[in-house]
């Protein structure tokens, strides 16, 4: 297996998709409710899709329970960290961190071995997510105690991230067809959360449904990228190390800082650049190592 130009490129445009859906769960006037809202719409693009490739091998139908488990940690944590943070700050600390555990996962679980050009590679994207993620800027974007909760959730976050990547690495290796394991993925994955939701929200149930019913439209699109983004990286995972796939995913930073800077209004600064160029360079490493 390795990381070739095509490879790149494509977990690259998922990197972009990943970025856009969250940027559109952080202008949502309910992040709890937006996304519970763009990954149920999953069901329906998920039917249709799995009518066309056919079910997953039997094998890889554990993986898809344990993965669906664990996104449900996932949702409740991202909803939480955007309620309390900046795309700016949250994001990329979730996505920072994942990486180096799933380089580890990888190792003990998945029996991968990576060149010292990998390891180095995975350790500068790291590093390049969490000084972009962490800098003044996006520091000093909210109070104190927001902040403090706000990273919480987004370390908390980062450990779950890890943990369904190499879940669902494993699982589309056995599943003998990674557009049948994300279908068959996204057709369970959003309906525990959104009922959960629905739930908790007890009197307040009917004027959640009205601000759905009113974002169903622009959460499709946020539905086409969540599983497209997704989509892609489970495609490169059958070809490329998952450990290598899952640090190239995270150059979706780059992606979510421009466009908080951009669309959201958030400030970027020097630490951002250099965050940014520390990444540049940490996936030279990777593609060329």
């Amino acid at each position: 297996m390795a990381l070739t130009g095509p490879i790149v490129l494509a977990v690259l445009c998922g990197a972009l998709l990943h970025a856009s859906w969250n940027a559109l769960i952080k202008s949502g006037r309910d992040k709890q409710l937006d996304t519970a809202l763009i990954h149920s719409l999953g069901f329906f693009v998920a039917l249709p899709l799995l009518w066309h490739a056919g079910l997953p091998n039997a094998a890889a139908w554990p993986y898809i329970a344990a993965s669906t488990v664990i996104h449900l940690g996932y949702y409740i944590a991202l909803a939480g960290a955007y309620r309390h943070g900046d795309l700016g700050l949250t994001y990329p600390v979730m996505r920072g961190c994942a990486p180096l555990l799933v380089a580890l996962g990888s190792v003990a679980f998945i029996g991968e071995r990576l060149s010292v050009s990998a390891w180095i590679g995975v350790a500068v994207i790291c590093a390049g997510v969490l000084v972009l993620g962490l800098s003044r800027s996006a520091l000093h974007a909210s109070g104190e105690a927001q902040r403090r909760k706000a990273l919480r959730f987004a370390f908390s976050n980062a450990a779950i991230i890890a943990l369904y990547t190499v879940i669902d690495g494993l699982g589309v290796r056995a599943s003998g067809d990674a557009s049948a394991y994300v279908a068959a993925l996204f057709l369970f994955d959003g309906i525990p959360y959104l009922l959960l939701v629905l739930w908790q929200r007890g009197p307040q149930r009917s004027a959640a449904l009205r601000y759905m019913a009113g974002r169903w439209k622009i959460a499709s699109v946020g539905t086409l990228a969540s599983l497209g983004s997704y989509g892609i990286a489970l495609w490169a995972m059958t070809r490329a190390p998952v450990a290598v796939v899952a640090a190239l995913r995270e150059t979706s930073v780059l992606f979510a800082a421009v466009i908080g800077t951009l669309l959201l209004r958030e400030p970027f600064g020097w630490q951002r650049a250099i965050g940014t160029l520390v990444i540049v360079c940490g996936v030279m490493a990777l593609r060329f190592g």
